[in-house]
């Protein structure tokens, strides 16, 4: 099984570019800064630099909603590679491609990256001030953790 869940903020704007031909699809391009657990010998938070690619509607949510700072979960799988580049020597990639991405923080803790968004859905509600989901009246039976009677 090939599964990757990373939550981190991005290191920059996602680099989007769209394919060639009548079926053109978006393909952005970004990097996640991922904490490690733990700190370094002088106390201070260490980060990974992961490399992430999104196609298609992933690739236009990244457009649309990711910028620097935005703090996002990634699910996705790992993907290698490699090419030769310009001097000749073989380049080997690593990336992880995005099936999933959603917010990891409130609209209110990031006023500028438009909470509340997910692209393996739609868009969904956008949280209460408070954070949680507003729920309609009459539905409550349906949810699996609601009490009988209330």
């Amino acid at each position: 099984m090939n599964k990757v869940i990373l939550m981190g903020r991005l290191t920059r704007d996602p680099e989007v570019r769209y394919s060639q031909g009548d079926g053109s699809m978006a393909i952005a391009r970004y990097s996640l800064a991922v904490d490690r657990r733990g700190r370094n010998q002088d106390g201070d938070q260490n980060a990974d630099f992961i490399n992430i690619v999104a196609f298609g509607k992933s690739g236009e949510f990244a457009e649309k909603y990711l910028h620097k700072g935005t703090k996002v979960l990634v699910t996705g799988r790992i993907q290698t590679g490699s090419y030769t580049n310009k001097d000749g020597v073989k380049v080997y990639t690593t990336d992880v491609v995005a099936e999933d991405q959603e917010f990891a923080e409130s609209k209110s803790a990031n006023s500028s990256n438009g909470g509340g968004f997910t692209d393996n859905a739609g868009q969904a509600p956008v949280p209460a001030g408070d954070g949680f989901m507003n729920v309609p009246e009459g539905i409550d039976e349906d949810l699996p953790f609601a009490q009988p009677g209330r």
